[in-house]
């Protein structure tokens, strides 16, 4: 039987329950809750930390209206972290590389930001289609043009998101199927590739972690543009 590499890619499905609901849920059962303890333990302080620390970062060019979305761009942050990276433990699924659950977390999101901007500055909002002190010739062009560019936001989160992931995991898969073919013929060359596999998982994982903030980075930029 020939093998598939995009078999990795399909929603897993368990007596005819789709298993995507599960792998979205179950990640947020991995932290620990905060306690009533005065003095916590080293775990729950090391992510009170990244959260205090991300959470500053992110909101830091922001203005203070922008500051409401802090809970909902962190929750957003930490989830695909956890997403990206379980994802690339063996017997596993990775729900960011559906283009279609990307689509749903940025087409939504992006929308809120056009829409509190069209909401509270129009005149502002509506002025990024136009960049100031263009020739009369070139307004409509100009305008079609950054009406596009900014309908195709959510579209290039998404697909940035799924692109990279599927990628590193369709590279992982190749090198590992290699490493295995060549470890009974080429034993010296199955160790090499070994390591570039090793090497390779390390990349991967952080490319996971970047990705995750790339998209929530890029939504409050989006945002800072609109509050």
């Amino acid at each position: 039987m020939m093998l598939n590499f995009f078999d990795q890619f399909m929603s897993p499905v368990y007596l005819g329950i789709p298993l995507l609901a599960l792998a979205l849920a179950l990640p947020w059962v991995l932290y620990p809750t905060p306690s009533p303890q005065w003095i916590n333990n080293r775990l729950l302080t090391l992510q009170n930390w990244f959260i205090n620390r991300f959470t500053h970062q992110l909101l830091l060019p922001l203005n203070q209206p922008g500051h409401k979305w802090a809970l909902l761009l962190t929750s957003l942050m930490i989830l695909l972290i956890t997403l990206n990276v379980l994802g690339l433990l063996p017997y596993t699924f990775t729900p960011t590389t559906q283009l279609s659950l990307n689509l749903g977390l940025a087409v939504p999101l992006w929308l809120a930001t056009v829409i509190i901007g069209m909401r509270n500055q129009p005149t502002h909002s509506l002025a990024h289609l136009l960049p100031e002190g263009s020739p009369t010739l070139l307004i409509p062009v100009l305008i079609i043009i950054e009406t596009v560019s900014l309908l195709i936001r959510p579209l290039a989160l998404g697909v940035r998101l799924t692109a990279n992931l599927t990628a590193g995991h369709l590279l992982i898969q190749l090198v590992a199927t290699a490493t295995i073919t060549l470890l009974p013929i080429m034993p010296t060359v199955a160790i090499l590739t070994a390591g570039l596999l090793f090497f390779l998982t390390l990349l991967e994982v952080a490319v996971a972690m970047i990705q995750a903030y790339v998209l929530v980075l890029l939504l409050s930029l989006y945002l800072q543009e609109n509050v």
